[in-house]
């Protein structure tokens, strides 16, 4: 073999050789670099020893005030705005007059109706006359007597739509927005104004399935807007929900609520209801952070043996951060509170102090 061509195979092999090592060692590195997680090694954790407490017989929820009522009013008939008689914060009484359309058109098509009406009772009782005298068929009469009645009917249409051309508020309250001004045309279905009745509120909770039992239809409860802790209103139960919310499971409570001399409670306010529980026995309750899994499979971390271990419990009612157990847990059992990051089924642990 040619000596020049052996030395060049031989390159390429100690080439190839050198790659294939180095390539191995940059493997042992890489896998020493990586971590490799000891589940032997145990995971501090925060606990709490559970003991029966007094639950707190006074529990409240937080919900939001709406307007009682609320609408977007719009013209009945179309015309020119000719006049605007309110703005924006104003307070109007139910039939007040808000805005005035151009109604000359339907005045001039009124006057001709009129006109036509007079002539066909003229007629009416000229042929009614001749009836009698046999001077003219019955049947002329009769048309006369129609066409008067169709006359009328439309003269009545025409004041109809006259009247409608002053845009009335259908309801007390304060207009909120206003869409339209002076000048602009105004067509049935186009929003003028925005009206919405405070007087009298709307007060929406959520509540969970075992909170929904405190509520029923016609209850009052003490209402607090946030902003007015001192102002203490009255709120009587007039729906609970009979679906919950697909998301949160919880069912939506509403309270009727009359609101201060001053309204001073405004549409989208919040607010808390109060609701007095009896206190007739004690209750294990954990902190909610407490709690994994989801609100229909509730579980728990119990500590045994230096271990933690999962456990299911049974959920009977929530209040702020906190959870009234029910079923799986006992006073003295030891369950984790924080620390949850890697933690698992049968992990080693150490209690932080």
């Amino acid at each position: 073999m040619n000596t020049k061509k052996f030395l060049w195979i031989f390159s390429l092999l100690a080439i190839i050789v050198m790659m294939v090592l180095q390539l191995k060692k940059n493997k042992e590195i890489t896998v020493h670099k990586v971590y490799h997680y000891d589940k032997s090694a145990p995971i501090s954790i925060h606990v709490d020893t559970l003991r029966l407490q007094w639950l707190n017989n006074k529990t409240s929820f937080t919900g939001i005030f709406n307007p009682n009522h609320e609408s977007k009013i719009s013209a009945d008939v179309p015309g020119k705005i000719v006049s605007v008689f309110v703005d924006e914060g104003s307070v109007v009484k139910k039939g007040q007059p808000l805005l005035q359309q151009d109604k000359s058109d339907f005045e001039l098509q009124l006057k001709q109706v009129e006109v036509n009406i007079k002539g066909l009772e003229d007629d009416v009782r000229r042929y009614s006359v001749l009836k009698k005298a046999d001077a003219v068929q019955g049947v002329k009469l009769e048309k006369a007597q129609l066409g008067l009645q169709a006359a009328k009917i439309q003269k009545a249409i025409l004041q109809d739509k006259i009247n409608k051309t002053t845009v009335r508020a259908p309801f007390s309250g304060i207009i909120t927005m206003k869409f339209r001004e002076k000048g602009e045309y105004a067509a049935p279905g186009m929003p003028l104004f925005q009206l919405v009745d405070i007087s009298n509120l709307k007060f929406t909770i959520n509540v969970s399935e075992n909170e929904v039992i405190l509520f029923k239809t016609g209850k009052e409860f003490p209402v607090v807007a946030n902003v007015y802790p001192q102002d203490q209103l009255i709120g009587k139960v007039t729906t609970v929900g009979s679906e919950s919310n697909k998301m949160s499971h919880d069912f939506p409570v509403l309270f009727a609520v009359k609101n201060t001399p001053g309204l001073k409670i405004k549409a989208g306010m919040f607010g808390n209801v109060y609701v007095k529980r009896e206190a007739n026995k004690q209750h294990i309750i954990i902190e909610a952070s407490s709690i994994v899994g989801s609100n229909i499979h509730p579980q728990v971390y119990i500590i045994k043996n230096g271990k933690a271990w999962l456990h299911d419990i049974v959920i009977s009612g929530r209040f702020k951060n906190k959870a009234i157990v029910s079923k799986g847990l006992n006073p003295g059992d030891v369950i984790v509170t924080t620390g949850f990051i890697n933690l698992f089924d049968g992990a080693n642990v150490t209690i932080k102090k």
